[in-house]
């Protein structure tokens, strides 16, 4: 059965009276720029194609199909090739720029979540972050597979590759940090933890010892007006982590009060390192920065840009875009940068010296966006939160959730922190919230939109936006479960112990989602809680997780089984061994 994708473009290709009706948006989250910048090349995420626009006008020569889900692109050292990570595909894809044309050279099932890569100089080796299964794989780009595999922080994304191969930076939200890979001896030499949520692009300086990047942070305290202002719950901030050993991150505040500054992705240094710029996806938005004199601190830094700096404009400045700018590159004269921006189908190409947009690539896409577009626009727009301090997306990544228990008030107490519920398959997943006490989705949309976002008051058509945005939300296919379906015999175990009386989860976790729809107290409750029970969570993509129960007390599965949620202490007839708890894992994976 062809896919989606492949029936939209069949549908361009050969029924034109209905092609304008079912044109894709392209939504481009990254670029490169090629060796003499006469073209370009971007990923474009909705469509699953890849564009070669020329520089010179604008105009898309040429727009490939290639896997699912693109996030990640980098150009090979021959100057006519680019690499590709294809996270829900699980390929890495080799195209070549011929001409006017993007031909398909490779592809490689890397499984487990591709996100991003990069290449060494001499273009024989690539590296690949697996965000599934916390590895970066090794790929031998002559032989066109994967070599060996290294085991980093977990929810690995961006990457940074030292100017003389030696040192690897990984991005890895799941675990709040980056870990920092020694190449030649293929270990993780540390993992820097620093709070570090929503982790955006890296670039490793020209000293080599340090690598910046920008991310969002949270504080811990609860969602009210006052600590939102004060910076005490979600921000922004921008920094470096030093590569060469354990020392802690430096930083810097981005928000300004009460303008703050959300969802920092897109990140690049100036050839002289002069100029630090940001995409800010959450606030529509390019970042300059003066970075030589940024006073970015190991302890004790602002809860707001420092002052100095928010008054001087060569210092730092905003620069309007619209849309969700993602990805970036820097042109060789360190004036023009190219972003891709996501709801604008388009590349804008940015003066900072002017700070104008100059120039606007349309890549394709409808005349009109649906009711979901629109709900997803204003699922990823922070302007629809106080002082635009974060979006839904800031806690609820991709539509899933996030590597920290956050205080929504939610459940009508102040500090009872709740690990953040993925959004996937939500209609089908009643009741709502932890405690379960929310069993109108409608109500319970306008009542995160009101009090959550403490933004403008929602109208009925926002409402229905976003939840036709979150009916269309699917998660990435999970890595863990072979093409044909088969269960492996550890697998196949696990599930014996998940369906029988040992184990016996299924007496809660059942039906196509693996939750009951009922609230059980489980001898996990506080007496801080203003509701007794909690509600069965859907197993769906649990192997996602990294903070786990309602407060994230466990950070692994197998914790979960050992101690807090033990089968003896729910509805099992004892505790596991640890077989069969390494066997009920592989199961639970691959749900």
């Amino acid at each position: 059965m062809p896919s989606r994708r492949a029936i939209v473009w069949l549908t361009l290709l050969f029924s034109p009276l209905v092609a304008v009706a079912a044109e894709p948006d392209r939504s481009p989250v990254d670029l490169v720029l090629g060796p003499d910048e006469s073209w370009l090349v971007t990923i474009n995420q909705t469509s699953d194609t890849a564009s070669l626009v020329r520089t010179s006008d604008g105009q898309v020569l040429h727009e490939l199909a290639i896997g699912d889900h693109p996030t990640g692109i980098c150009l090979l050292p021959s100057g006519h090739e680019v690499l590709i990570a294809c996270h829900h595909s699980g390929e890495l894809q080799r195209l070549q720029i011929v001409g006017d044309k993007l031909n398909l050279v490779s592809q490689l099932a890397v499984g487990y979540l591709p996100h991003s890569v990069v290449t060494t100089k001499d273009g024989k080796t690539a590296y690949v972050s697996l965000l599934a299964s916390a590895e970066v794989a090794i790929v031998d780009l002559a032989k066109n597979e994967v070599t060996e595999k290294i085991t980093v922080g977990r929810w690995p994304r961006n990457l940074a590759l030292s100017a003389d191969g030696n040192t690897l930076a990984v991005a890895a939200s799941g675990d709040r940090g980056i870990s920092v890979v020694d190449l030649p001896t293929r270990k993780q030499k540390f993992h820097e933890t620093f709070m570090g949520l929503n982790i955006g692009q890296l670039q490793i300086g020209k000293d080599q010892q340090h690598v910046y990047t920008t991310w969002m942070t949270y504080r811990g305290f609860p969602l009210n007006i006052s600590n939102i202002r004060q910076g005490w719950v979600l921000a922004s901030r921008v920094g470096r982590v030093r590569l060469d050993g354990p020392a802690r991150r430096e930083a810097m505040a981005l928000d300004p009060r009460g303008r703050a500054i959300a969802d920092p992705y897109g990140f690049a240094l100036t050839s002289d390192e002069q100029r630090m710029i940001v995409a800010a996806g959450g606030t529509h938005e390019l970042l300059v920065y003066r970075a030589h004199d940024l006073p970015l601190k190991a302890i004790g830094s602002d809860d707001h840009v420092p002052d100095d700096v928010l008054r001087d404009r060569d210092r730092f400045d905003r620069i309007e875009l619209g849309g969700r700018p993602q990805g970036l590159k820097i042109a060789k004269d360190d004036k023009s940068v190219y972003v891709a921006n996501y709801f604008s189908n388009s590349v804008q190409v940015v003066d900072i010296v002017g700070k104008t947009v100059t120039k606007t690539f349309a890549l394709g896409g409808p005349d009109k966006p649906s009711l979901a577009r629109q709900g997803e626009t204003i699922f990823h727009d922070a302007r629809r939160s106080l002082d635009q301090w974060y979006s839904c997306a800031t806690c609820h990544v991709d539509g899933g959730t996030n590597s920290i228990p956050m205080d929504t008030l939610n459940d009508n107490t102040n500090f009872t922190s709740k690990t953040v519920l993925p959004l996937y398959h939500l209609a089908d997943t009643a009741p709502w919230t932890w405690h379960g006490w929310q069993k109108d989705l409608s109500a319970a949309m306008r009542k995160s939109l009101i009090d959550t976002m403490h933004g403008p008051v929602p109208n009925d058509d926002d409402v229905a936006a976003v939840l036709a945005y979150l009916r269309e939300l699917k998660p990435a296919p999970n890595p863990f479960v072979a093409k044909d379906g088969q269960l492996t015999a550890a697998q196949q175990r696990g599930q014996q112990l998940f369906t029988g009386k040992v184990g016996n989860c299924i007496q809660c976790h059942t039906g196509p989602h693996f939750t009951d729809g009922q609230v059980h107290e489980v001898g996990l409750e506080s007496s801080k809680d203003y509701y007794r029970g909690y509600n069965t969570p859907t197993l769906r993509n649990v192997y996602l997780k990294t903070t786990l129960l309602h407060d994230g007390r466990s950070a692994t599965l197998a914790d979960v089984l050992r101690e807090p949620h033990s089968p003896d202490k729910v509805a099992g007839e004892r505790a596991l061994t640890e077989e069969e708890i390494r066997d009920l894992v592989e199961y639970l994976k691959t749900l």
